[in-house]
C-alpha cells in the first residue's frame, strides 16, 4: 500500500550460515522451513523426493527396491547440494535446508542388508567429504504414533503402509548418530505438545532458539 514501509527480513540467524532441519518421516520437517523461509532472509532447499521413481516400488518390496532406491536418493541429493550449497555466495548468504546429506546413510544403514550396506558406505564417505557439514542441525522428535498420525493425514498413498517398527528404526538410527557426531551442534525439540503449525507462539519459541549460540554436540529440549 502506499505510504507502507516494508520491514527488512529477519536475519537473527546470524550464528549459523547453513541449518538443516532434520526429523524422521512425518516430522514436519519441510513444513517449518517454509514457514521459517517466510520471515528470514534465505536460501531454502527442499528436498526433491517425489521425484524418486524407486519409492513407491520401496514401500511395497522394501527388500528388493532399497538398493537403487537409495542410490537414486544419494545421487539426487548430491547433485542438489552441489548446485545449491557450494554454489553460494560466501559469507553472503543464508541457507535453510529441510535435510542434511547424512540423512543419506543413516536411511541406508536402515534399509540395506549388511554386504549392500558397506558398499554404499563407501560410496557416501567418497561424496560427503565434497558436500559442507551443517553449521546447525535442529532434529524435530515426535513419538512413534504421533508421527504416524501425521503420515495418514497427508495421506500420501505411497506412504500409508510405513510401519511403526519402521519407523521406530529411522529413529533408532539418528539418535545412535547424535550420540557420536560432536564436530556441530545439534538441537533435537521434542514437540509431541505443540503444533507450531497452528499456534504462533509455539513456531517464535523454535525461531528464537535457533538464535542462540550453541557449541558442538547435542541439546535437547522438551516443549511442555
Amino acid at each position: 500500500m502506499e505510504g507502507m514501509t516494508i520491514p527488512p527480513p529477519d536475519r537473527k540467524l546470524i550464528s549459523y550460515q547453513y541449518i538443516c532441519i532434520e526429523g524422521n518421516i512425518g516430522a514436519g520437517k519441510t513444513t517449518l522451513c517454509e514457514m521459517l523461509a517466510e520471515e528470514i532472509d534465505c536460501k531454502l532447499v527442499l528436498e526433491e523426493f517425489a521425484e524418486n521413481p524407486f519409492l513407491p516400488y520401496f514401500y511395497k518390496e522394501p527388500q528388493r527396491f532399497a538398493l537403487p532406491m537409495e542410490l537414486f536418493l544419494m545421487a539426487e541429493r548430491f547433485k542438489q547440494l552441489q548446485n545449491k550449497i557450494m554454489h553460494r555466495e560466501l559469507f553472503n548468504e543464508y541457507i535453510l535446508s529441510d535435510y542434511s546429506f547424512v540423512k543419506t546413510l543413516l536411511f541406508a544403514k536402515n534399509n540395506l542388508p549388511e554386504e549392500e550396506y558397506r558398499l554404499f558406505h563407501d560410496m557416501f564417505e567418497v561424496l560427503s567429504n565434497q558436500i559442507p557439514k551443517p553449521d546447525l542441525m535442529v532434529f524435530l522428535h515426535r513419538s512413534i504414533d504421533n508421527l504416524k498420525d501425521h503420515i495418514v493425514q497427508r495421506a500420501r498413498p505411497y506412504e500409508q503402509n510405513i510401519t511403526k517398527d519402521y519407523l521406530q528404526g529411522l529413529q533408532n538410527m539418528y539418535l545412535e548418530y547424535f550420540r557420536n557426531e560432536l564436530s556441530f551442534p545439534i538441537l533435537l525439540l521434542d514437540i509431541d505438545r505443540i503444533n507450531f503449525v497452528e499456534n504462533r507462539s509455539h513456531f517464535q519459541e523454535i525461531k528464537n532458539l535457533l538464535s542462540e549460540s550453541l557449541g558442538p554436540g547435542l541439546h535437547r529440549i522438551s516443549f511442555h
